[in-house]
């Protein structure tokens, strides 16, 4: 029998020691301590100094660099991430006042903001460097930059990082198959092992013991931050600005992290989650008014429409464990029923015209009837066989509209022309296709359907989770771990599932209803499995496991990131299915749980943390953006 560690094994060990199964805090750079921590801070003022200095002669390179004394485009990144850096370190160094930044004082958080204020830093030199021809059209601020950068993270990595322990000499690891054989194989990957960063079971204070009205305010705070940091990203006028801002914004998430600060967060908002929810609404209403611009007030209504939609097959996919592959077919279904029943004068009802709440009644209950119609023969059927079956359904739906034209078929849906000149809504006699003024602001159309479509998605979200932590949503995450087990306990297989299918598919039809007048016409080229742009069933498939699957947060970030990446990067736009399929390789393969996971497939995926005896301080189930990363 294998011994069990004892809690002593389990303690931080000084350098040098050959304990494997203690956690550790080693350098990757053999520095003296004092040495390592002074060229962070030298290496911290230099990047700082160099915002300031001209980078380049010519503003050819966008965001004008050639200024003294005022940083611009990439430089404010690099003077962001070197201030963010310098603070945190002063925290793990324990500098009176600063402590809070770093709960669990750890240096991993230091290490974290270093490298991402280093990978800005050196992209904004590299990208400048290519597009003008080469190192001469760099001024020597660019060089301070990249030097300073440089030694900041060096000095980085002579801090004591803390580490995975150490695996045994002897260990076999069966990710490598017949190589394991292979002594200097084995070595590389042990080594691969150890270097990965392990702040997970650092304890961090409780933040409850805060007065009320502090924890109150670090929501506030947080979800003005949150704000603020879209916005920035969503005006960034360039790519390279944005491929920088992307980089800075992951390293910075990853080190909160690191620090234990999500951690905290996560307990704050789970203590007082009615008022985190409140605040949370409000910073989404904020949105067009602090953005205030048509084009991206678009972009958060489709967000909206397909986090919606993800959250629906959220439903099927990640609480019941179904592999729907069609789904965008039910999507399709409520927007077609929304058109024919608002009045488009090409409609076959053309003197029809529903109010709101009956025309979005009307794209529930259709695609209410076709999720029961599809699912009742079908749900028997398990695995790949239902996954194929769904992905026939989706690809008749399409085939189907295109033919209901009065000619190959009935005509209903006009075919590949679609129901177009569809009416713009009129909410309680605001008419949505029209621009109001609030203050000094004008909320334009989109800006307009953004906000009818957040009332949308809060009710969404709480028919999720009220659904998911009901009797049903348990039989669902039954179903999904075990169908035999869960039948053998007298769970009703069948009709468990064909609520969920049922429930998924009358969400996805509710959002069709907004979509559809959101664009103005309705046409069957985009319900298809895949496709250049959404909407599709491989992006919606996408959205929910990019984001984490079983999560009512996740599938709307995913939405969000598979939406607003393409749109910054148009180098991308050519290769985007391409990019799709690496993104869901390497989320599979590094965190298959997704970004934001849930518990209980965290712990199916990382077996090894719940045999590991928990440091944490806090005791809640809660887990945080990104605390698997790094």
């Amino acid at each position: 029998m294998t011994d069990i560690p004892t809690t002593a094994a389990l303690q931080p060990v000084p350098l040098g020691t050959t304990n494997p199964d203690a956690p550790r805090a080693d350098s990757f750079v053999t520095l003296p301590p004092g040495v390592a921590r002074i060229a962070t801070l030298v290496g911290v003022v230099g990047t700082v100094v160099s915002t300031f200095m001209s980078w380049t002669y010519t503003s050819d390179f966008p965001g004008d660099l050639t200024v003294n004394g005022y940083p611009g485009g990439l430089q404010v990144l690099t003077l962001i991430g070197a201030i963010l850096t310098g603070l945190v370190a002063l925290g793990a160094f324990g500098v009176k006042g600063l402590t809070w930044l770093v709960p669990n004082r750890s240096p991993n958080a230091v290490l974290l903001l270093a490298a991402g204020t280093f990978a800005t830093t050196w992209y904004a030199v590299i990208a400048i460097a290519q597009e003008l021809g080469g190192l001469a059209n760099l001024n020597p601020g660019g060089f301070v930059a990249a030097v300073a950068s440089l030694v900041l993270l060096v000095g980085a990595l002579g801090l004591p990082i803390d580490r995975r322990p150490l695996d045994d000499s002897d260990a076999e690891y069966y990710e490598l198959g017949r190589l394991s054989e292979n002594g200097a194989t084995r070595g590389a990957y042990r080594w691969l092992r150890s270097a990965r960063l392990n702040h997970r079971e650092l304890p961090v204070s409780d933040p409850a013991k805060a007065p009320l009205w502090v924890q109150y305010l670090i929501v506030v705070v947080v979800a003005a931050v949150g704000v603020k940091v879209l916005t920035y990203g969503l005006a960034t006028g360039y790519t390279e600005l944005f491929v920088g801002y992307l980089i800075l914004l992951v390293f910075a998430l990853l080190a909160f992290s690191a620090a234990g600060l999500t951690r905290q967060f996560s307990k704050i908002t789970g203590d007082h989650r009615p008022f985190s929810m409140s605040v949370g609404i409000l910073a989404a209403i904020a949105y067009p008014f602090v953005q205030n611009n048509e084009h991206w007030a678009n972009l958060g209504v489709n967000i909206l429409i397909f986090g919606t939609v993800a959250l629906g097959l959220n439903i099927v996919v990640g609480l019941t464990g179904l592999l729907d592959l069609g789904y965008v077919a039910f999507l399709g279904v409520g927007a077609y029923a929304a058109a024919l029943v608002s009045g488009s004068q090409y409609s076959i009802w053309s003197g029809v015209q529903f109010p709101f709440w009956a025309a979005a009644l009307t794209g529930m209950a259709a695609s209410l009837v076709f999720g029961v119609l599809i699912g009742a023969p079908t749900l028997r059927l398990r695995g790949d066989y239902l996954a194929i079956v769904t992905l026939g359904f989706g690809e008749i739906f399409r085939i189907a509209v295109n033919n209901l034209d009065g000619v190959s078929g009935p005509k209903v849906t006009n075919g590949p022309n679609g129901i177009p000149n569809i009416p713009d809504l009129s909410v309680f006699g605001y008419n949505l296709g029209n621009p109001h003024q609030i203050g000094s602001i004008t909320l334009g159309r989109f800006a307009n359907y953004y906000l009818l479509m957040l009332v949308i998605t809060v009710i969404v979200v709480l028919v999720f989770t009220r659904a998911s932590d009901s009797r049903i949503g348990r039989s669902w995450i039954a179903i999904r771990e075990d169908e035999t087990a869960a039948t053998a306990m007298g769970i009703n297989g069948f009709r468990v599932k064909l609520i969920a299918f049922a429930l998924g598919a009358s969400l996805a039809g509710l959002a069709g209803t907004v979509s559809a007048h959101v664009t103005y016409s309705v046409v069957p080229n985009p319900y298809q499995f895949s496709g250049a742009a959404p909407p599709n069933s491989a992006f919606l498939l996408a959205a929910v496991v990019l984001g984490g699957m079983g999560t009512v947060s996740g599938p709307i970030l995913g939405a969000a990131l598979l939406y607003i990446v393409p749109e910054k990067l148009g180098f991308l736009q050519r290769y985007e299915l391409f990019a799709f399929g690496v993104t869901l390789i390497l989320i599979m393969r590094l965190r298959p749980e997704g970004i934001i996971p849930n518990r209980r497939r965290k712990l199916e995926f990382h077996e090894e943390e719940a045999l590991l005896p928990t440091q944490r301080p806090l005791g809640d189930d809660t887990i945080a953006v990104g605390e698997a990363g790094a």
